[in-house]
């Protein structure tokens, strides 16, 4: 069988001050946070089904499992750009890739991904994937 190829978008952020921990760089669970708003908003802006279309019709993505390597600092008003991209989905869930590189010294400062399943918002329990939201979301 052939392994499908995902589409990996692209999103921008800046560094806030509120993101640095007291080493005078960004706290590691920064980065959660950095990978989380750009897959937010590139459900919307490249998928066109955001997280809003799978809580009106009860379903929610939960991570279960995160994997991050960290390789260099952030700091204070750096650009960092925030890839993701699909690298498996089916009836279970979904595992996003993701890569921050600093945009001034286009170095990676950490990559990794995060395992999600899908679940019934109503029972708080884990729940199929449904074969449009899996068409919808293999470009």
């Amino acid at each position: 069988m052939e392994k499908t190829k995902y589409s990996i978008f692209e999103t921008e952020l800046t560094v806030r001050p509120d993101d640095i921990d007291m080493f005078n760089h960004v706290h590691n669970s920064k980065y959660f946070d950095y990978v989380l708003a750009a897959r937010y908003e590139q459900m919307e802006k490249f998928y066109h089904m955001p997280m809003e279309h799978f809580l009106e019709n009860g379903y929610g993505w939960v991570v279960r499992t995160a994997y991050i390597d960290y390789k260099r600092a952030l700091k204070m008003g750096n650009v960092i750009k925030i890839r993701t991209g699909i690298l498996s989905i089916n009836d279970k869930g979904c595992r996003v890739q993701f890569e921050i590189e600093n945009a001034a010294t286009k170095k990676i400062a950490a990559d990794g991904w995060f395992d999600y399943v899908m679940i019934n918002t109503v029972s708080g329990r884990g729940t199929s994937v449904t074969e449009e939201m899996i068409e919808t979301y293999s470009i």
